[in-house]
Order: C-alpha cells, then sequence, then structure tokens
C-alpha cells in the first residue's frame, strides 16, 4: 500500500477508535437508582409521605453524575420537576415539597447519568414511585372540651371542620379545644356532642438554593378529609377549679416522669368556681418559667370550656355590650377581637393568639470566610472545612444569608421554646375571668388640644379601653367623645374635638365596653397549689442504634451506608434525620470537634457565609473535607415569636470524611 494511503487508513481507524470511547453508549449509565429516607441500604419502597432522597451505584470512571426528576417517565421538559447537573457523589438530596401525588402506577420518575471528562452516559432505568398521605388523621383518647388526633408524617398543620358550627380552624399542633361550644353557653345541649372531620394541611415554601418545583406543578396544600368523628363530652363540672394536665402527643400531669410535648399542648381543668367559690363561666390559662408565676412566656385567650390550646389565627369575638352578651347565649361566637382584658390586678393583657404575626427566621447571621462551597444537594466540588471554624468568629457579620423563602400568614405566636426536660420546664395555672361594665374613672389633658385634634394627651391611661365614652373639659367647655384606642398616654378619638383644651382638664369615663377581667392572680392561686408543670422538647434524632443515618461514596468507590459512627465516607455525605415535631425549617452545623462544638462558616456561592444552612428537607448533602466531624440538626418553628424560633438541638453525631483508595475519571 502507498505511504501516504496507509498513513490515511491508519487516521481513520484512530478517529473510530476515539469516537467510540467518547459515544455514550460505550460507557456504562448508573444502576440501582432508588428511593429512602434515612439511610441508601433500606428496603426499597415506591411511596412516601415527604420528599425523599435518592442514590444510585457509582460508575467507575465518572468524575459525575446528572439527576433529574419528572411527573413522567418520558422526561418532557414541560414535566421535569427538579434536576442537578454537578452532583460528586451517587447520592442527592432533594430541597423541593413535593406534591401528593399518586399514579398508575406512579406519578413521579427519577432518572441519573454518569458524566466524564469528554462524555455522559445514557440515563439509566427511572425509579417509579408515588407521593401520598399515609393516612388521614384519628381521633385520640382524649378529655372533655378538648378534640386530639393522630399527628400525620408530611403534614405541618390540620384543618378541622366543626360541622355543627359550620367552620374550619387550621392549627399546628394535635388538639383543638372546643371552646365554640362552651363560651357563654355550657349546657349539654350545646357540649355533649361535637361532630368534626380533619385533613392534614401543608405550605409550599422554597429554598432559596433550588428555588421552586421547574414545572410549577402545584402542591396540594391539604390532604382528603377524614370521615366525620363524634365525640361526646360530660355534664359541665361545677366544683372548685382544679388542672388536669397538659395534653398533646403525651398526656402530662405534672410529674417529672411524664415525657416533654414536642407539640404545643393543651392545658385540661374542671370546675368553674374559684377560691372566692363563686361560679365563673369564662377562664384564662397562664405560662410562666417560674414556680411563683411571676415571669409570664404565654396568655391565653379568654375562652369558657373545661380546655384550652392555642389558635394560630386569633380567638373568640367577645360581647361589647350587656344587650350583645345577652344574644350570643343563644349562638356560637365567630373569631375575632376581645376587647380589652384586664388581670387581677388591673394590667392590660394581650393573649399570644391576638399578638402580631412574627417575623419568620428565613437567614443566618453573615461570617466572612475565603473559599466557595457546594450547594447543599451535593452539587459542586468544594471543601466544607472553610475558615477558622466559628461561624462567630473571625471577621464578624457582614449582614444575613438568606436560604428560605416562605410566603403567607403563619399565625401568631403561639408556640413556646423547647425546655430541657425534666431539669428545665413550664408551669401552668388557670384563672376565672368575668364581664364587667366599666365603671367611672378620671384623669386630666396633659398637654393642650387644639379645636379638631382626634387624639389628646392624658396624665394616666390605665383602665380606659376602645369603646370608652368620655367627658372632656370643664362647665364651659365640656364635650363628650368616644375612645377609639389607647396608646401610652394617648386616647384616640372616633370624632374631633369641636372645643380647645388646656391642660388639667378633667377626662372622666362615663360608659363603655364591656371589659373581661381576671378573678384571681396567678401568683397567688400558684401560691395556693393550682400550679402544675410540664416539658416540651421536639429534637430531631440523627443516629439508630449507634449509627448514623448517613449515606454515600465508600473510600473504596461503592454506595455505603454508615454501619457505626467510625464508617467513612469518600466525598460529600448525605445526612437524614428524623423530623421533629412541630418544626417547619431545619438549620444545620457542622464542626471540627464534639465539645465545644464550634460551628463551621461556609461560602455559599454567591449568598455569602454562614455556620451552615437551613432547608425546609429532611436530608442534606454535607460539603466536607477529609477528617472527622461532628453535626448537629435543629428545628425551626415559625410560631414562635420574631429572632426566637429555634427549637433544641440534636445531640451531635460523629462522621469521617476518608480520602479515596481509588481512581476517578482513569488517572
Amino acid at each position: 500500500m502507498h505511504p501516504a494511503r496507509l498513513l490515511l487508513a491508519l487516521l481513520a481507524i484512530l478517529v473510530i477508535a476515539m469516537s467510540a470511547s467518547a459515544s455514550p453508549a460505550a460507557v456504562q449509565a448508573p444502576s440501582g437508582l432508588h428511593a429512602f429516607l434515612f439511610r441508601a441500604d433500606e428496603p426499597t419502597r415506591h411511596e412516601f409521605a415527604r420528599t425523599p432522597s435518592f442514590a444510585w451505584a457509582p460508575v467507575a470512571g465518572a468524575t459525575g453524575y446528572e439527576f433529574q426528576l419528572a411527573t413522567s417517565d418520558s422526561f418532557r421538559e414541560n414535566g421535569l420537576v427538579y434536576e442537578s447537573t454537578n452532583l460528586k457523589t451517587p447520592v442527592v438530596s432533594v430541597m423541593l415539597t413535593l406534591p401528593w401525588i399518586t399514579g398508575s402506577p406512579y406519578s413521579l420518575y427519577a432518572r441519573v447519568r454518569a458524566t466524564f471528562p469528554k462524555s455522559v452516559s445514557p440515563w439509566g432505568t427511572p425509579f417509579g414511585f408515588n407521593m401520598r398521605q399515609p393516612e388521614t388523621p384519628k381521633p385520640l383518647p382524649s378529655f372533655a372540651g378538648l378534640l386530639r388526633w393522630t399527628p400525620v408524617e408530611g403534614a405541618e398543620g390540620y384543618e378541622v371542620w366543626l360541622i355543627d358550627v359550620n367552620k374550619t380552624v387550621v392549627v399546628y399542633t394535635n388538639v383543638l379545644d372546643e371552646r365554640e361550644f362552651y363560651t357563654f353557653h355550657q349546657s349539654a345541649p350545646w357540649t355533649s356532642k361535637v361532630r368534626w372531620r380533619i385533613r392534614t394541611w401543608r405550605s409550599d415554601p422554597r429554598d432559596e438554593n433550588v428555588g421552586g418545583r421547574k414545572n410549577e406543578v402545584p402542591a396540594a396544600s391539604h390532604g382528603p378529609w377524614s370521615p366525620v368523628y363524634e365525640s361526646t363530652n360530660p355534664a359541665f363540672d361545677t366544683g372548685t377549679i382544679k388542672l388536669v394536665g397538659t395534653v398533646s402527643d403525651v398526656i402530662a400531669k405534672g410529674a417529672n416522669a411524664d415525657p416533654a410535648h414536642r407539640l404545643m399542648p393543651a392545658f385540661v381543668f374542671t370546675g368553674n368556681k374559684g377560691y372566692d367559690g363563686k361560679d365563673a363561666e369564662l377562664f384564662r390559662v397562664y405560662v410562666f418559667t417560674d414556680r411563683d408565676c411571676i415571669n409570664r412566656v404565654f396568655t391565653g385567650a379568654v375562652s369558657g370550656g373545661p380546655a384550652y390550646s392555642a389558635r394560630p389565627y386569633g380567638p373568640l369575638a367577645l360581647p361589647r355590650s350587656s344587650a350583645a352578651l345577652g344574644s350570643v347565649r343563644g349562638q356560637y361566637l365567630g373569631d375575632g377581637d376581645q376587647g380589652t382584658t384586664y388581670a387581677s390586678d388591673g394590667e392590660q393583657v394581650t393573649p399570644n393568639e391576638s399578638l402580631p404575626k412574627p417575623k419568620l427566621t428565613t437567614s443566618l447571621p453573615s461570617t466572612k470566610v475565603d473559599v466557595p462551597a457546594p450547594p447543599s444537594d451535593g452539587g459542586g466540588s468544594g471543601s466544607g472545612d472553610r475558615g477558622s471554624g466559628s461561624g462567630s468568629s473571625g471577621s464578624g457579620s457582614t449582614g444575613t444569608v438568606e436560604f428560605l423563602k416562605v410566603e403567607g400568614d403563619w399565625g401568631a405566636p403561639i408556640d413556646l421554646w423547647d425546655t430541657n426536660w425534666p431539669q428545665g420546664g413550664y408551669y401552668w395555672t388557670v384563672v376565672p375571668v368575668e364581664a364587667v361594665s366599666p365603671t367611672t374613672l378620671s384623669t386630666t389633658t396633659a398637654q393642650a388640644a387644639d379645636i379638631g385634634a382626634t387624639a389628646i394627651t392624658v396624665g394616666a391611661t390605665g383602665g380606659f379601653a376602645s369603646g370608652d365614652v368620655v367627658a372632656i373639659g370643664n362647665t364651659t367647655n365640656s364635650e363628650t367623645l368616644t375612645v377609639t384606642g389607647v396608646n401610652g398616654n394617648t386616647l384616640t378619638l372616633a370624632t374631633a374635638t369641636k372645643q380647645g383644651h388646656g391642660a388639667g382638664e378633667p377626662v372622666v369615663r362615663s360608659s363603655g365596653n364591656l371589659i373581661y377581667r381576671d378573678l384571681e392572680l396567678p401568683q397567688e392561686v400558684c401560691a395556693s397549689g393550682r400550679v402544675m408543670r410540664f416539658g416540651k422538647s421536639s429534637e430531631p434524632t440523627l443516629v439508630s442504634a449507634g449509627a448514623p443515618f448517613a449515606s454515600g461514596l465508600s473510600p473504596k468507590g461503592r454506595l455505603t451506608s454508615a454501619a457505626s459512627s467510625a464508617s467513612s465516607f469518600y466525598g460529600a455525605p448525605l445526612i437524614a434525620w428524623t423530623p421533629a415535631l412541630g418544626a417547619d425549617a431545619y438549620h444545620v452545623q457542622w464542626s471540627k470537634t464534639r465539645n465545644p462544638f464550634r460551628p463551621v462558616s461556609v461560602n455559599w456561592k454567591d449568598k455569602g457565609e454562614a455556620p451552615g444552612f437551613l432547608t425546609f428537607g429532611t436530608s442534606a448533602v454535607l460539603p466536607l473535607s477529609p477528617r472527622t466531624w461532628y453535626y448537629r440538626v435543629r428545628g425551626i418553628s415559625f410560631h414562635l415569636p420574631t429572632n426566637a424560633q429555634y427549637m433544641g438541638w440534636s445531640d451531635p453525631a460523629r462522621i469521617v470524611v476518608a480520602r479515596p483508595t481509588y481512581r476517578v475519571g482513569g488517572r
């Protein structure tokens, strides 16, 4: 053969060989793709109540993986729900709320392919699964005046339909008091039977690292309605008030051996007589941090039943006049303002249910570090070993780093913080309340007010309330006006003044709306023994039988799950945790030491630097460098006050990231 022709033939053979080596058909597709909640080695299942994680067998020589989630096994663009294109290990945490959706046989499909320096593999066999509420809530044993049901996995709250009242109520715990049935009518025809239905409720939040579902398929905010349940109540107890206990997922009666509540509890009591022996038809619950009932941390709404559980969207609207009080004895009260209510000593008190909604925790304080880290679904190749090892040291805070996006109205701050039970806990009591017509009350103007003023400054506003009718001025310039608001030393008026008024002129209340006043001081009833202790604690669990819920790539290049705290991983491991009841989101941190635990700061791409991250999910891929690490997780309750929404930390779990004992990509 001519030398030139021989050279051309050899070049052609070489080109064909190179093309074949770069063809997707020449490399192996990933196999063994499956979904799981805690560990990659758990039995395969195809139905989940909350978003699962995914794992697959690693492919020899692969430098990374691409993952897709869709609503059909054809994976058309308009069906894609989620995708990640830069995974470094054969695990992925999908940080989305997947909709409850079922199909025949499946409604959601996942697939994965391997990436190489100059090629990609074919897509592997899709894995199909359904998202489904496991069951509707079912009634649990309870007490007079209280509905109680089984908590449901994947639910953030519950919508209860009070059939005879024709009303629905949303709560974030597993109890609901029957205030509509008892308030101003405690006889058997009103209270003996309560018919109700219930369905789960959940939000559709967004992770700032991921955004929403790619095709915007909606995630339903509720599950199916339960059958009609009927609860019965005994005759209303008319004895002396006695505390029974606190009720939620557990029942506690004041003993140190009682379990702590994981959800905000209801408060149950019997009787309607205070220590003076007089009958009462209204009651209020208080919660304190001390046995003397001085440091109040929770104020209940005024209610008429023998049980009280806080509601996030407001109390019953109490009647404001004697005529209205008479009429409501023949009807169910609706929700609304309770007006001005007072403690026994005249202190104005506002129930937690009526407080402004808190600012939600969606960010972490920023700290300065230098090296960027990957997103927490497992993409990128950076290390989690950033900065000095403490999120609060170094150059200091430079603002906040946003992780979560939350929309909608989450209601008033009606939750309580976790306690170190039984060493720490709360003390609660209940006091009777009465409706009274306001008596004559006098003060004086503190500043001059011109004609046309819509507010006046007075020497003292204690006892004044919206709806009060007041006479302002001396004999020559007296006028009668109605108060619409009280703020500090200022009375806001319904209409403008028609007279000018100087400082020191009398302001006299002649009449006004009904006010609701406690008949006893918590300090005194607690001292007399009407007080009970309880604890609250809801922490995620990171381990089972000593082994962390962790999965990833082993140092030998195999998919593995931790068998003990000594198990090691190559690259970023995926960790999981049990949901904390009452948590709406989670905060994840890691440290080089267990004690003291010093959270390491991470640069989250263009977001900024922060000690750990926030997520709505119950799993995450940690960007860790080779060494021994300790990580911990705590819940966030959006129903706690602003800047104080963190729940208790889990115990730190140990995890080891080792260097590989195999080669990647043929190098």
